[in-house]
């Protein structure tokens, strides 16, 4: 029997990008409606097919002249609903008052196809004008911040991890003020929801319950529809985000990846990797690096982050307490934090060795070589990656591992013990190869790699932000052609710093 051909849904071009207003339907308080404010002369700096697949819009469009106006904010679609949204939290854990959309505006939201596990996009311009929000900012992104945010956005999602998503960045010749003068960009993020733990803190804050329940009402009817019909549905959306949160952070630990700005208005109520700014990759590994040079007292170092989730975790339930009621049910919907990242980490750890089973002393195995290391300074990325070349019979030399070590015994007798454990369960190397080539990425956003697409970009080059994208979205493929983009960092990389203003 023959069948007809399944063609798939054709993509759709920006007159046909139909678009809904999800957030506009909470009242008035919760946003204002404002209009963006136009750049002169957009031009793209780049796009993400990948991004424009998942919204099913034809990646044809970023040549488009209609698409770069309306994603730099010089052209109001009609699909559009430009609004600006409220929100409060701590900053470097100290409370910050209310705080918004300084510099993105949402322009709503496109449904997805049946088969994606959201039901809707949001699309946010960060970068298109002051806001009633902006606290005496210009409202304006710089061409700096806003391809790094492209490309980590697409390089996290390459490599599994939840995460905003990047469509575009758009550029003017415009400059705008930080340190330096900077051209002006605007970039196009994605996510189901920019909802934040900040949201809820807003009303909390301001003792405004009637709102703080319209909020999570709105977050779990449409984010968390499965939790409506729950006896303690406010307790049970806590209790998820907190699981979500945890997971999160464990995956961040996994591939050496720091926020830099855990600020509770920075965390997503969706579990999501959001407000990408000094961002960076573990290269030296050092659990004490901080990659934010802003974060003098370090809150927000790589050490950190597990607490520092469960912290804002604590934040975000001390503003649901009104609807939940009882400050031991706040308690019981956080108490996983730490049991969920710890199972979440110890599996992480266990694959990125290679090792299948779970066994007594697997955690002294791991804590030991993390501390060699550090005590080496060994490259975080580049190690586990070739950690899979160890063979696993004894007496076999590891040359490109063991010359990565100045303490070489202090490799040896680890490598032994790790032989050791691998014959445990029986490894076949080939295999093992595989599976840890599937979960040791051999190529992260190292800020070196960045920097040099942004001095390009800055000369109107935009082929190394194109080349990065590539890579990164395939993050664990060999891409021989690439190798250089996974060697181990420059001298001059160790210089380079980011501040909360990057």
């Amino acid at each position: 029997m023959n069948f007809p051909e399944i063609l798939p849904a054709p993509l759709r071009k920006l007159d046909h990008l139909e678009m809904g207003a999800r957030f506009s339907a909470l009242p008035p308080a919760f946003y204002t409606r404002l209009a963006c404010t136009p750049l002169p002369d957009p031009y793209l700096i780049c796009g993400s097919q990948s991004a424009a697949d998942l919204i099913g819009l034809d990646a044809a469009e970023f040549q488009n002249p209609s698409f770069i106006a309306a994603f730099t904010g010089n052209l109001a679609l009609p699909q559009f609903s430009p609004l600006a949204a409220v929100y409060s939290g701590h900053q470097f854990g100290v409370w910050a008052g209310q705080l918004g959309d300084g510099r993105a505006i949402l322009l709503g939201d496109v449904t997805l196809a049946p088969d994606q596990a959201e039901s809707h996009m949001e699309l946010q311009l960060k970068g298109a004008g002051q806001t009633p929000y902006s606290r005496m900012g210009d409202g304006r992104a710089v061409l700096r911040s806003s391809i790094r945010e492209f490309l980590c956005s697409e390089a996290m999602a390459g490599l599994g991890i939840p995460t905003s998503r990047a469509l575009c960045v758009t550029g003017s010749d415009k400059y705008v003020l930080r340190e330096t003068p900077e051209t002006a960009a605007v970039v196009t993020r994605m996510a189901p929801s920019f909802v934040r733990f900040g949201s809820f803190e807003h009303w909390f804050y301001n003792q405004k319950h009637k709102e703080l329940k319209i909020l999570a009402d709105y977050v779990i009817a449409q984010s968390y529809p499965h939790l409506q019909d729950r006896a303690h549905p406010y307790q049970a959306l806590l209790k998820e985000v907190t699981h979500r949160t945890a997971k999160l952070v464990a995956q961040w630990q996994s591939v050496g990846f720091m926020h830099g700005v855990l600020n509770t208005d920075n965390m997503s109520i969706l579990g999501l990797t959001l407000d990408y700014g000094p961002f960076g990759f573990m290269e030296a590994y050092d659990p004490n690096h901080i990659c934010n040079h802003t974060d003098q007292q370090g809150r927000y170092s790589y050490k950190n982050q597990p607490q520092i989730g469960h912290w804002n975790c604590y934040a975000l339930g001390q503003a649901l307490l009104p609807l939940i009621g009882e400050v031991d049910d706040v308690h019981a919907a956080l108490s996983d934090y730490e049991s969920v990242f710890d199972i979440s980490l110890t599996q992480l750890w266990h694959a990125k060795l290679g090792l299948q089973q779970t066994l007594p002393h697997d955690q002294e195995l791991i804590d030991s070589l993390l501390l060699i290391l550090q005590h080496n300074r060994i490259d975080f990325t580049y190690f586990f990656r070739h950690l899979a070349d160890l063979r696993s019979e004894a007496n076999v030399e590891a040359t490109t591992l063991r010359d990565m070590f100045l303490d070489r015994p202090a490799f040896d007798a680890w490598a032994a013990q790790y032989r050791s454990r691998l014959q445990q369960e029986n490894s076949q190397d080939a295999e093992r190869k595989q599976r840890m080539h599937a979960v040791n990425p051999k190529y992260v956003l190292r800020n070196y790699l960045a920097q040099v697409a942004i001095e390009k970009a800055q000369k109107k080059d935009f082929s190394e932000v194109e080349k990065l994208l590539t890579i990164l979205q395939h993050p664990f493929d060999e891409q021989p052609e690439h190798d250089a983009y996974a060697a181990l960092p420059p001298t001059w990389a160790s210089s380079l710093e980011v501040s909360c203003s990057s």
